[in-house]
């Protein structure tokens, strides 16, 4: 028969994605960390008050439990950093569908993201993680400095623009 599993004496690693700001539906939670000894409830309320600044979007939450407490780190994607870079109003996610993300953005600002995600890039150089985060941009719908991303990322292949090492 194996051992008895005694969850105070192990840490388990969550992930989960939730809307910011908001407290996500119990049901999801709880057969997730119920066996943990932990209240989906209680959670629930945690992570919406630590994704407070992430008002109405999308973002991945990584919950680090040990000895029955969580502790809730906000781990955002390029398209939440790129879209909260746009400074856009929070909306109503019932009512508004949808939506058009058509601001612009400066090249300070994608290479600031850039340097936020460089950790979790696949690539070697910054230059690559900021070609990476221009083709969120791209996905996402706005555009930098008034022009379309995909021209940015031809201006850097050609050495026009030029993006710092670090």
């Amino acid at each position: 028969m194996p051992p008895k599993f005694d969850p105070s004496e192990v840490k388990v690693v969550v992930y989960l994605r939730v809307v910011g700001g908001e407290v996500g539906a119990t049901s999801s939670l709880a057969p997730k960390i119920g066996p943990l000894g932990l209240s989906p409830k209680k959670v629930g309320d945690d992570i919406a008050k630590a994704t407070g600044d992430w008002k109405g979007l999308k973002v991945t939450v990584k919950l680090t439990i040990q000895n029955r407490q969580a502790t809730i780190d906000v781990v955002p994607s390029a398209a939440s950093l790129i879209i909260k870079a746009l400074k856009e109003p929070p909306r109503d996610r019932k009512k508004v569908k949808h939506i058009k993300h058509n601001g612009s953005l400066t090249f300070d600002d994608i290479l600031n993201i850039a340097r936020s995600m460089k950790a979790r890039s696949m690539a070697r150089k910054l230059e690559g993680t900021v070609k990476e985060i221009l083709g969120t941009c791209q996905s996402v719908g706005c555009t930098v400095d008034g022009q379309h991303p995909h021209d940015v990322i031809d201006k850097i292949d050609n050495k026009e623009i030029d993006v710092p090492e670090e």
